[in-house]
């Protein structure tokens, strides 16, 4: 394809700060699960934004943070790798929050990264002008960017100039990926995921991060107007299990009822979701948990 231009764009940034919302942004669908708890994102994610002329494509990482266990040091490994051999690193920050020491952290190590890097000030729909200077001026001490850029992930103002910008480091290169992909992961991984982040948003604090999702089976039926999915999630204690079923099963039901309606629209047909809950003690520590569960 003469004339045309493609490029890897790793986006990285600390727990939280909007990172899979401003690539649901970038790609204008929902590929990467979202929710206002840390480590939402495990796995690299790769979504693609393909032009007439050019390609982007995004790898979404886990946030950057201390690890406490295997599933840990695979998301931070996962991380690391996702800034090789890039075209461009957009780091995002939580402007509403404010930047912390962790983010300048972040900031003053990508200072040092061959690739280009663009400051994102995620968040300008919640922040005030305060908030949004103050975060500037802290990025700005942290190194010499290429940009640093103000927006809302969740309202989409400013991506349009994201993108803009991001098109002045792509190189003459090819299509990788088909006009009409959005990402690169498995419909099972990405109904897994949503599975979880529907368990996420109705689980108390302190048992989300112990939750795992495996796709045991996914079938067609004859005629192709219902397609049965079955899915186990992995908890590590029992006083967990009885907190993700709920009383009388209600809380499965509720997480089953939000997940099959998003895992309809993203099949295109009718979905019978059955979901169980087994046991895994320790499981983020088990690589061969880890593995069945994809992070690998």
């Amino acid at each position: 394809m003469s004339g045309y231009k493609s490029g890897f764009i790793s986006i990285v940034g600390c727990p939280n700060v909007g990172k899979s919302t401003l690539l649901n942004a970038l790609v204008g669908q929902k590929i990467a699960i979202v929710s206002e708890k840390a480590q939402t994102t495990r796995n690299r994610i790769t979504g693609v934004l393909t032009r007439p002329d050019y390609q982007l494509i995004f790898l979404d990482t886990p946030g950057m943070t201390e690890p406490r266990n295997r599933l840990g040091e695979y998301m931070q490994k996962t991380a690391n790798e996702a800034m090789k051999d890039v075209e461009a690193i957009v780091a995002v920050l939580d402007a509403s929050f404010g930047v912390g020491v962790r983010d300048e952290e972040l900031l003053r190590r990508l200072d040092g990264q061959k690739a280009p890097v663009i400051v994102v000030l995620n968040k300008s729909d919640r922040a005030s002008m305060e908030q949004m200077n103050a975060a500037r001026e802290r990025a700005e001490a942290c190194g010499t960017f290429e940009h640093i850029l103000s927006l809302s992930a969740k309202s989409g103002d400013g991506v349009d100039k994201l993108e803009a910008v991001l098109c002045d480091y792509l190189v003459e290169g090819p299509q990788y990926f088909p006009a009409d992909m959005v990402t690169d992961q498995p419909e099972r991984l990405i109904c897994a995921e949503l599975i979880r982040e529907k368990a996420l948003m109705a689980l108390r604090e302190e048992i989300p991060h112990g939750v795992g999702v495996v796709m045991d089976r996914m079938e067609l039926r004859e005629g192709g107007g219902l397609m049965d999915v079955y899915a186990t999630l992995y908890c590590e204690r029992e006083s967990h299990k009885s907190i993700i079923i709920g009383k009388g099963g209600s809380m499965l039901k509720r997480i089953g009822s939000e997940a099959r309606r998003d895992i309809e629209w993203l099949l295109g047909v009718r979905v019978n979701l059955q979901l169980w809950v087994k046991i895994k003690p320790d499981w983020r520590n088990k690589q061969s948990v880890l593995n069945e569960l994809g992070y690998d």
